[in-house]
């Protein structure tokens, strides 16, 4: 049973690097040349600072993989997924802000 649940946490960690790939792809595209999904381009008035915003939500979700799931170590762990934790809030604030004011 022990080595199925291990399987099970690498298929999971695997899932969540292919994602943050994806958004850490997009992060650069967004800093280096301005250019924003079509999703998102009628509400985000700073595409550079979106990207950066990308960047580190991509980052903190390495790091929610990293920590929370291969690390074995109780205290580093916490330490680990507080710290992606705040990265990732700190990315969703600035993407936020990145965002134009809904008009009045």
């Amino acid at each position: 049973m022990p080595a199925a649940r291990g399987t099970m946490k690498l298929y999971l960690a695997l899932a969540l690097v292919l994602f943050a790939s994806l958004v850490f792809a997009s992060g650069v595209a967004a800093v280096t040349r301005g250019w924003v999904l079509p999703v998102n381009r009628r509400t985000i008035h700073r595409p550079r600072l979106h990207g950066w915003g990308q960047l580190l939500i991509a980052f903190a979700l390495c790091c929610q993989a990293v920590f929370g799931l291969m690390i074995s170590d109780i205290p580093t762990r916490q330490w680990g997924t507080l710290t992606g934790s705040a990265l990732l809030l700190t990315g969703l604030l600035i993407m936020g802000l990145s965002q134009r004011a809904p008009r009045p």
